[in-house]
């Protein structure tokens, strides 16, 4: 046969629909895992980043508060300001950005200063890798540091939606699964 002609059965075997309807499976069956997890990656980057945002401009307010005596007011003007400033940007409302500055001072005056340096970034970094959401329903549900974390790290490990986590909060789930840890010693 012609040069063609194989051209040509190679042409008709590589378009043939089932061929070409099972090649394709196969690779959309490869493709959609690692589609899937680096948007999971991107979704948690964003959190991250704009947990650290809400904890800095927490920051931001309650430094300025203590140093330049600003009162309560300026939190609904800056809420007002940045909705006005920026029409797109989502999260800013005054109960958002009062959980901003409780975020800050819950985990500045509770957890800065009192640990090791490896530590805290470490906690930090638990508060930043679960949704805002959540962090807003551990603040609000239970005042102590060393529980709150504990909740963070099974919320990680588990992948709860703040649904379960506000049930497990509510069943003592960290009374039932062990001591918390913690760094003091026995006595």
């Amino acid at each position: 046969p012609s040069r063609r002609s194989s051209d040509l059965s190679f042409v008709f075997f590589f378009f043939n629909d089932t061929a070409t309807t099972e090649i394709y499976t196969l690779s959309l069956h490869d493709a959609l895992p690692i589609l899937q997890h680096a948007r999971a990656k991107a979704i948690l980057s964003v959190n991250a980043e704009m947990i650290l945002m809400y904890w800095d401009i927490g920051r931001i307010i309650t430094r300025r508060q203590k140093s330049e005596g600003w009162g309560s007011g300026i939190i609904p003007r800056l809420s007002r300001d940045i909705r006005n400033e920026l029409p797109e940007q989502k999260g800013f409302s005054e109960r958002n950005i009062k959980f901003m500055v409780q975020l800050y001072k819950e985990y500045e005056s509770r957890v800065i200063g009192k640990q090791p340096v490896s530590q805290l970034k470490e906690r930090k970094q638990l508060v930043s890798q679960i949704p805002w959401g959540h962090n807003i329903l551990l603040m609000q549900k239970l005042a102590e540091n060393d529980i709150r974390f504990w909740y963070m790290e099974q919320t990680i490990k588990n992948g709860w939606s703040r649904e379960t986590l506000a049930a497990m909060i509510k069943n003592k789930a960290h009374e039932k699964h062990g001591a918390l840890t913690h760094n003091f010693k026995k006595t």
